[in-house]
């Protein structure tokens, strides 16, 4: 009988450029330009800086860029440094069916590859859909249990996602990535109990590298066990648990359409847990519908769903990274800056007196009527009451994450990117990387952007 590796092995080597829609190649092209942004702008942070400091990490040379900071290394440690920085600010995209955020086990790989062997924007691309829809028509098959278990799907997943990728791009066989696969499901790892600690960004790292190693192994022969998945004591039952899963949903609808296309890689507007985003927005519409100051302010209740609450239920956050997983802290933020940016949760901003003179105020739980668990979306009312005793309410159920559905403008996406990228490259630069970025599929070598990042050249010589 076909394994469940080897069936997933078939379909990632099925597809070509030509399978590919418009706006599959779109999408690709926005996903990949978010993940490389929100990357940069993660390579200062503590928690990239002590993974890159860690003797006999990134010790040697090698081809691949550590974004940031001007370093090249091997293959795999750039993959390491790089998956810690795009996940460090929690700023990436997200995707319901992988219950996680599908770019950055797909990019750093991607890229770090591109150092190595040649690599196109098209193969890149190509790469890209191939692997967000192996790690998310995965998540279809375990969801949402896998996520309600405690892992941590971006990794746990994401795994085979980077598996997917690198197959392509190294031109392994399907009986090389069926053995990728199964080997990756003893390298998948990371659990929910370490969000908001730097441990969170490290599962990205080590779940990049770990894919990457796989694949690399596999080409060279290493061997692991092609029914891993299905395995009496294997990822299927150790991970989820008898009748918790459905591999069929898996397979049912592979490419129809591409997961990258619906529901895509939904782009955070705000550098903090998606989880949070609804009430946000929900906070700047009354801010903004009823010139609602911090003052006017004596209570905000905060109703949202089963699914969200749970690991952003903080209303005394003690770091910046424990910020981006209240709830209480950036609605709070919301209502007193009329926005939530990357230096909200910089050094000790989570612990500035106006938002936390509102947290005290905060009341958070489940919303009656978003309690259906196979409706998982990002939604939350917001209720204040103001000192002269309204009762203000401002609900928000689908425009949260700026997907395919609900899509950035292009100035939205100028400004985040640049937002990004400014913390790591000099102001000349960034406007010529968005425009290569944005053409990705005319790129003949991507190890060009990695020059051009880096400023041996132009990003513009890069496009030519």
């Amino acid at each position: 009988m076909t394994t469940v590796a080897r069936r997933l092995a078939k379909r990632i080597h099925a597809v070509t450029w030509d399978d590919l829609p418009g706006d599959a190649i779109q999408w690709a092209k926005i996903g990949i330009l978010d993940t490389i942004a929100v990357t940069l702008a993660g390579a200062p942070e503590e928690c990239t800086r002590i993974a890159l400091a860690t003797p006999g990490v990134a010790d040697a040379t090698g081809p691949a860029l550590i974004y940031g900071h001007g370093r090249r290394t091997s293959v795999l440690d750039a993959a390491l440094i790089n998956g810690v920085a795009s996940h460090a600010l929690d700023f990436d995209d997200v995707n319901n069916h992988i219950g996680g955020h599908p770019s950055v086990p797909l990019v750093p790989a991607i890229m770090a590859l591109g150092d190595w062997v040649e690599v196109s924007g098209r193969d890149a691309l190509l790469a890209y859909v191939t692997g967000f829809e192996a790690e998310t028509r995965i998540g279809r098959g375990v969801n949402q249990h896998h996520y309600e278990k405690g892992w941590h799907p971006t990794a746990t997943l994401g795994i085979f996602g980077t598996v997917a990728a690198a197959s392509r791009l190294l031109e392994l066989s399907v009986d090389q990535t069926a053995t990728a696969l199964g080997l990756a499901v003893s390298l998948a790892s990371g659990v929910k109990a370490n969000f908001g600690t730097m441990t969170k960004p490290l599962h990205i790292g080590h779940s990049v590298r770990n894919g990457l190693y796989a694949a690399l192994l596999a080409r060279d022969g290493f061997t692991a066990n092609q029914s891993a998945f299905e395995h009496h004591q294997g990822f299927l039952k150790v991970f989820n648990g008898d009748g918790t899963y459905d591999m069929e949903r898996t397979f049912a609808e592979w490419g129809q359409p591409w997961n990258v296309t619906q529901p895509g890689p939904n782009l955070k507007q705000f550098p903090c847990c998606g989880s949070t985003h609804g009430a946000i927005n929900a906070m700047l519409r009354l801010r903004a519908e009823h010139g609602l100051r911090p003052e006017d302010v004596v209570d905000i209740e905060i109703l949202t769903t089963p699914r969200r609450l749970p690991h952003t239920d903080n209303p005394n956050p003690r770091t910046g990274l424990e910020a981006k997983f209240s709830v209480h802290y950036v609605t709070a933020r919301a209502l007193c800056d009329g926005a939530v940016k990357l230096a909200h949760f910089d050094g000790q901003a989570f612990d500035d007196d106006a938002p936390r003179r509102i947290m005290g105020n905060v009341r958070t739980g489940i919303h009656p009527d978003m309690t259906d668990p196979d409706r998982d979306g990002y939604g939350a009312e917001v209720i204040v009451t103001t000192k002269d005793n309204r009762q203000l309410r401002n609900r928000v159920d689908t425009e949260v994450l700026r997907g395919p559905a609900y899509p950035m403008s292009e100035p939205e996406l100028v400004d985040k990117f640049t937002d990004c990228v400014s913390r790591a490259l000099p102001e000349n630069r960034i406007g010529a990387l968005y425009g290569v970025l944005q053409a990705l599929d005319s790129v003949d070598s991507i190890a060009l952007i990695s020059d051009s990042i880096e400023g041996d050249r132009s990003a513009s010589e890069a496009a030519e």
